[in-house]
Formats: C-alpha cells, sequence, structure tokens
C-alpha cells in the first residue's frame, strides 16, 4: 500500500490501532451487550482530534487529508464497528455537508464543535417512503416570515438521540420533484445530558437549539448495538434563513454528492470488519485441534483463508483508492460505489466464514466473530443498499462509454 500512505500515514494508523486494541476492545463486548454508546470512548478519541480528522485546522480540525480518516475508520472497526460509526457518520454526515455546502459564518459557527468533538453530528436523509429512494422526500419546509417552518420525521438516523448538530433536507417546492428538495441544519440538545456533562463533551449549550427537533425511541438493533439510531422528529420547527445549507433546491443533490464520501467511509469500515475477523479465524486455526492436528493444517481451511486474505487486499485497493482521488479532486463517485458494494459485501463474507472456522464457539459470546458478523449486515443496507450501489456503477458506466 506504499502507493497510497505516507509515513505519516503509517504512524497515524498505528496511533488508531493501539487505541482500538487497548481501550476498545476490552469493553466492546459489554458495550454490545448494553446498546451503551461509549461516551468515554468518544471523550478519548475528541481528545485525540479524531472527530475533526478532515477538517482544515483554521476551523478545529486535524488537517489531515481524507486517507487519514479511511485508515482510523478502518482501523476502530477491526475491533468494533460501533465505534468506527460514530467517528465515520459524525465526519462525512454530520461535519462534512456543512464543510461542503456552507456559508462561512456556517462554518465558522458550526465546524469547530463538531471539529474538536464537543458534539457530535448527524444527517437526516431517511424516511419511512424515501429509503432507497431519497428523492421520495415527504418532511416540507413552508416559508415563513425570515425563515422556515418545517414538518417531517427521518428515520434510522446515527446519533439522532446523542447529537446535537444535524442536517437534513426537506422539500420546499414539491412541483420540481427533487429539485425542490433543500437542505437544513436543526440542532438539539443530546438526550444523555447529565452524562455529556459531566464527561465535558458531547453538549454544548451555547448552540441555538431549534425548537420542535427531537429524537424518538432508539432502536434494538441486530449490529452496530454500542451506535445511537433512532427517529429523529421535525414537528413544527422553526429555522431562520441562516440555517438553510446551500442554494434553495439542491438538497438533494448536496447530499448525492455527500454520500459518495460517506460510501468510502462505509467501505473502509467493512474493510476493517472482515480484517478483524479474519485475523480472528486465523489465529484460532493456528491453535485449535482436530483429529490429532491442527485445524490449519488441513487444506480446506488454508484454501477459505487465502481466498479472504485475497479479497481484502482487493478491497483494500478500492478503498484506498476511492479515498486517494478524492484527495487530488478528481471524480470518485464510481469508485466511492464500487468499493462500498465489494468491502460491504466481502465483510459479511469474512464474518460468516469466521464464525464457521471457529464453529461452535464462534457462535457465542467467548469469541467476538459473532458481533462482528451481525455488525456486518448493516454494511450492505447503509449508505445505499448493494442494489442501489449496482445502479449507482452502472450509471456511471453509461456515462462514461456514451457520454450520456
Amino acid at each position: 500500500m506504499d502507493r497510497y500512505l505516507t509515513h505519516q500515514h503509517w504512524e497515524f494508523q498505528e496511533e488508531v490501532r493501539a487505541f482500538a486494541r487497548e481501550v476498545i476492545g476490552p469493553v466492546a463486548r459489554t458495550l454490545d451487550e448494553r446498546s451503551e454508546f461509549p461516551w468515554e470512548n468518544v471523550r478519548a478519541m475528541a481528545e485525540r482530534g479524531w472527530l475533526g480528522i478532515t477538517v482544515p485546522e483554521e476551523l478545529g480540525g486535524m488537517g489531515r487529508d481524507y486517507l487519514s480518516y479511511t485508515l482510523a475508520v478502518e482501523e476502530l472497526a477491526r475491533v468494533d464497528a460501533s465505534h468506527s460509526i460514530t467517528v465515520s457518520a459524525h465526519t462525512t454526515l454530520g461535519t462534512s455537508p456543512i464543510l461542503s455546502f456552507g456559508t462561512e459564518e456556517q462554518k465558522k459557527k458550526w465546524v469547530p464543535p463538531l471539529a474538536r468533538g464537543r458534539v457530535l453530528g448527524g444527517f437526516g436523509l431517511t424516511e419511512a417512503g424515501a429509503g432507497s429512494d431519497a428523492s421520495g422526500t415527504r418532511t416540507r419546509a413552508v416559508r415563513e416570515g425570515g425563515g422556515w417552518r418545517l414538518d417531517g420525521s427521518k428515520i434510522f438516523i446515527t446519533h439522532a438521540g446523542v447529537g446535537e448538530i444535524f442536517t437534513v433536507t426537506a422539500v420546499t417546492d414539491p412541483e420540481l420533484g427533487s429539485r425542490g428538495i433543500t437542505s437544513f441544519v436543526v440542532c438539539k440538545p443530546t438526550e444523555d445530558l447529565d452524562r455529556t456533562k459531566a464527561l465535558g463533551v458531547g453538549h454544548w449549550p451555547e448552540l441555538e437549539f431549534t425548537p420542535g427537533v427531537r429524537a424518538g425511541k432508539k432502536e434494538d438493533k441486530l449490529g452496530w448495538r454500542a451506535s445511537d439510531t433512532r427517529e429523529l422528529l421535525l414537528e413544527d420547527a422553526f429555522v431562520p434563513d441562516g440555517n438553510r445549507l446551500g442554494e434553495l433546491g439542491r438538497g438533494f443533490v448536496n447530499f448525492m454528492e455527500t454520500l459518495d464520501a460517506g460510501r468510502v467511509g462505509v467501505a473502509a469500515l467493512s474493510l476493517g470488519l472482515a480484517e478483524g475477523a479474519f485475523q480472528e479465524a486465523l489465529r484460532y486455526t493456528q491453535t485449535r485441534e482436530q483429529f490429532g492436528r491442527k485445524i490449519w493444517d488441513f487444506q480446506a481451511v488454508q484454501f477459505r483463508l487465502s481466498d479472504l486474505a485475497t479479497e481484502i487486499q482487493a478491497g483494500r485497493h478500492l478503498t484506498y483508492h476511492a479515498a486517494w482521488l478524492q484527495d487530488q479532486g478528481r471524480p470518485f463517485g464510481k469508485e466511492a460505489a464500487m468499493a462500498k458494494l465489494y468491502c460491504s459485501e466481502l465483510c459479511m463474507r469474512a464474518t460468516t466464514q469466521a464464525v464457521q472456522l471457529l464453529g461452535g464457539v464462534g457462535y457465542t459470546q467467548d469469541y467476538p466473530v459473532e458481533r462482528m458478523m451481525r455488525d456486518a449486515k448493516v454494511c450492505e443496507i447503509g449508505e445505499g443498499t448493494s442494489e442501489i450501489q449496482r445502479i449507482v456503477i452502472g450509471r456511471h458506466l453509461v456515462r462514461e462509454a456514451f457520454g450520456s
């Protein structure tokens, strides 16, 4: 991977890897069992600057490139996907829309507390009737005085409970279809006020909270159980004109661009999951004996792991290449979709194979592979399902071949 990574990348990767192994590893199982958000570790990651990796230093971030962010997401996911998606969703979905489409005033207002991890951010796109068809948004924004009145709800929103700053889409002109969708910034207090006040992270009282914005019931999920996922409700919520993000009617287009970057993050998360499961299986095959031999000595086992190692290397190339293209300011939408499609399906195969190779103990909580398998499934769904990725890739192929 020397083609993509510098010495600084390697050092940063090792720093995150050590943190994941030494700090996250010992508590990952308990947090998963309790479906508990890891506030203490979030504070530790915020103190290290990892909630603002790609944010310019003048706005409170680390000022690093997108490859650095990709490495962090990958390394965290090798140990626990919930911690990884916390950094990923906060960075590409919560913070990057403001960085990419906000005015200078909006950036100065909202990005520093996000970059420093003072608060967590989120992204409100998915609705009950607008999942894969994100253009089917029904949340409305009606012009009123010097602002907009928002009504609707968003579902499956990462950080809807724990977060405080969100970018959301709403229909401002129903006659224009996807060109009548605009994005806005809304703010609400975290649901964990007592805990965040005690820790000094997660709540920023200086924010101008939006009346009528609140979180719904916390989802009881199969995987990513230490990540916060809820409905985000917008009930007669008034925001001033200064909270409109980007041009009128450009919300859908802007959010699709945001998802391109988000897909690289999910590809990195999926890659990390596959790597973590692979390493667990490889270690186990070196010690477990059957029929008087280590199970590694059976050719069928070696073939399975050799195939997985090859696929993981291929996924790493796809993911790093997409991140590299983004850092170079070059088009990366097709490559992001390819990396997300390949790595999300790879992590499902890798974690399932790991459980199979560990046998009965792989199906227990004595080993992390059962958690990894549960965490893997949503990677094929979130940030656009595998089917949507194939549609996106197909559209790019046609445009490249025929210019249409």
